[in-house]
């Protein structure tokens, strides 16, 4: 039987990923990293290789630094999973290069990962049994269009698109079973029914604040993966330090201490405070002002039940009337929901890119 440095060898020289094989340049987090050993224990076995890679041309071999205790976030995501499959993992030097390789054994038993069973086609990870959408055939056809998008826009995702994409889906379902609420009449006119207009603010707002939870998925997710991003001269704790048992769990909770310092309600103000968002060049002025105009909706439906108040009224000058209620069509939803679906994927893509994302 080949051991792990012979495993590790035979998959760097094959130079490309395959069914058995697996390239990062980086540690994924935890939970990606439970979905990637789900996908080999239920089909062939396999080996993922941390350190390398992948380019147009071929792979490069980058190296994993021995500062972070990869065995940590491995226990963590076994956490996940709700059977052990045999595994062997470990840092390996090849080429006096310090590469870090997990080897699966294909499981005689079903591996599912949160409930949820992966196999692999080729280098694809797929979702066995994925629950999709089943729309009314009477139904608005535009939500059927939107489900069918952002499925699309999912085959290439950060773990924090992955989430977001997972939720508006869900907002597309509600959306089809509460039309007799929500949108009775007509597609392009608010709802005459109170209860409609209660549910149209729910949702709305869901959509909206769910897209600055996955701006903050996606800082946390580059902080993890380029740990370089954190650096500042901000002062910790000896007590902070020694609670941690690792440089890897250092990084995760400051991490997570960074994010929940963020500044919520203002895109601008969240860009303007973190320069791994702002240098992705995706927000520029007409951006960030959309953005705003739609949080400040989200504001009036959150806290004022649509009453519409003279900071809204500064916003949308001469658009309104102070004390009166702002009501959205389901089209209106819509059009704010493809928008920022467009925002999220190029986000997305450029961080990927730039930040060698999973």
């Amino acid at each position: 039987m080949l051991n792990l440095s012979n495993i590790v060898k035979e998959a760097v020289e094959g130079s490309v990923e395959n069914v058995r094989v697996e390239f990062k340049a980086v540690l994924p987090p935890a939970r990606k990293l439970a979905q990637l050993i789900s996908s080999f224990a239920n089909t062939h076995g396999g080996v993922i290789v941390l350190g390398v890679q992948e380019k147009p041309e071929g792979i490069e071999l980058k190296g994993l630094s021995s500062d972070f205790q990869v065995s940590t976030i491995i226990y963590k995501a076994l956490e996940y999973l709700s059977y052990k499959p045999q595994m062997e993992y470990g840092y390996v030097t090849y080429n006096e290069i310090s590469l870090y390789g997990i080897s699966i054994d294909k499981s005689e038993e079903i591996v599912q990962s949160e409930g949820k069973i992966y196999t692999r086609n080729n280098v694809q990870i797929i979702e066995v049994d994925k629950k999709q959408n089943i729309f009314k055939l009477d139904g608005y056809p535009r939500i059927k269009q939107l489900d069918k998008m952002i499925e699309e826009h999912s085959k290439s995702a950060t773990q924090a698109k992955e989430n977001v994409i997972e939720h508006y889906k869900n907002v597309l379902k509600l959306l089809d079973d509460l039309g007799s609420l929500i949108y009775p009449e007509s597609h392009n006119v608010p709802s005459s029914k109170s209860e409609g207009l209660v549910l149209s603010r729910i949702i709305f707002s869901s959509v909206v604040d769910n897209f600055e939870t996955y701006l903050s998925d996606l800082l946390y997710e580059i902080y993890l993966a380029v740990p370089m991003t954190l650096k500042s001269k901000e002062q910790v704790t000896l007590e902070e330090v020694l609670a941690c048992t690792d440089m890897q769990e250092f990084v995760s909770y400051y991490a997570k201490k960074k994010i929940g310092k963020l500044q919520k309600g203002s895109v601008k103000g969240f860009i303007a405070d973190n320069k791994q968002i702002d240098q992705l060049d995706i927000f520029d002025k007409n951006t960030i002002d959309k953005i705003e105009g739609i949080l400040q909706i989200r504001h009036l439906y959150s806290h004022r039940n649509g009453m519409i108040d003279e900071k809204f009224l500064q916003y949308y000058q001469g658009q309104f009337v102070l004390n009166t209620q702002h009501k959205m069509s389901i089209d209106d939803i819509c059009d704010v929901f493809v928008y920022l679906i467009d925002i999220i994927d190029q986000v997305d893509e450029a961080a990927r890119l730039r930040y060698k994302l999973g």
